[in-house]
């Protein structure tokens, strides 16, 4: 099989701030690897907070060039040998893996949810994510998202329950809460105790990640369900952060790709935890990629391409809110004409 690589900047719509930064461009990349007459695409959407960035990732890709083998159905060989040539780097591997699958799909003639064993119909519906603004600037925000019956609403500041109080006013979608870890375990008990009111259906991440026993705390004196995300990267996580949350955020780009996520997927359900599927910003190729794995899941916030002005593909639909999957062979996506 044989890899190229090449940079891509997605512009945001709107600047995207979370409790620890803001985001203008997503400097992402696009992978293609070819096996015979089949041709595969992936996407890499790399994150600084975990080590990577768009340099690494075409670094990584260069790494990778003449090591991945001659069959793509030998998806945990490939990943093994990845593995061994660079340590972390999950969105590296996260577009390889992903354009594999793309390829396997295609020889089969069949879309990748079927080589799951999933079905179509079970997608859910995904959330609409409204980043840090002022209160009246997210009420505007949540105002127009109209058409997402599920919107998550970013928190960890000074203000938080007036945020969500000015939301409320405009609303009755369902609302998740996702602090990106910006609470003390304290702040933590005390805000959740104040958001009951809104009707809130879950809290991701109000902790820093590496404080499992605050999250444990949190969970233990929390009425709202916890869903862990910066705390639970890959499989290995999930025993240490089980009896800590009920939940955890599985993201292509934190584990490396759909075989580790469904590795995770697995493992989760052994610990009875509650499991979404999330994105960073993301172009619909690898939203598409995410989204053959939400029949399998209990949450979707797979919104990432709804962030960006300049999407240059086609392939999951959203209606109302819930995930449309592509029928068409691989991961199903194609660029726009």
């Amino acid at each position: 099989m044989h890899i190229d690589a090449k940079p891509v900047d997605f512009t945001l719509s709107t600047p995207f701030r979370i409790s620890r930064g803001v985001q203008y461009t997503s400097p992402n990349a696009i992978i293609q690897v070819t096996h015979n007459d089949y041709t595969g695409y992936g996407e890499a959407s790399p994150s600084e907070y975990y080590g990577e960035s768009q340099e690494t990732v075409l670094a990584c890709i260069a790494l990778f060039a003449g090591n991945l083998g001659n069959d793509p159905f030998e998806i945990e060989e490939l990943h093994q040998r990845l593995d061994k040539i660079i340590r972390l780097h999950p969105s590296a591997k996260a577009a390889v893996d992903m354009a594999v699958y793309d390829i396997m799909g295609k020889m089969l003639g069949v879309p990748v949810y079927k080589l799951l064993g999933a079905t179509a119909k079970r997608t859910p519906h995904t959330s609409f994510t409204i980043g840090l603004d002022t209160p009246a600037q997210m009420a505007k925000k949540a105002l127009l998202a109209k058409d997402y019956p599920i919107l998550k609403i970013k928190v960890g500041t000074r203000h938080d329950l007036d945020i969500i109080k000015a939301i409320r006013d405009v609303t009755n979608a369902v609302l998740r809460v996702d602090a990106n870890a910006g609470w003390t375990p304290k702040e933590a008990i005390k805000n959740i105790e104040a958001l009951l009111p809104y009707n809130i259906e879950f809290v991701e991440q109000p902790v820093a990640s590496h404080d499992l026993k605050g999250l444990k705390m949190v969970r233990e004196n929390s009425p709202l369900p916890i869903i862990a995300d910066e705390s639970c990267i890959t499989v290995e996580d999930i025993p240490r952060v089980a009896d800590c949350v009920d939940g955890i955020n599985i993201k292509l780009m934190k584990c490396g790709g759909i075989l580790p996520a469904l590795k995770m997927i697995h493992v989760a359900r052994a610990h009875h935890l509650r499991i979404m599927l999330g994105c960073m910003i993301e172009s619909s190729l690898a939203i598409t990629a995410a989204t053959h794995l939400t029949p399998l899941v209990d949450y979707a916030d797979l919104d990432g391409h709804l962030l960006i002005d300049d999407d240059i593909y086609d392939g999951v639909k959203v209606e109302n809110g819930k995930l449309i999957l592509p029928e068409r062979p691989g991961l199903g996506v194609i660029e726009k004409a």
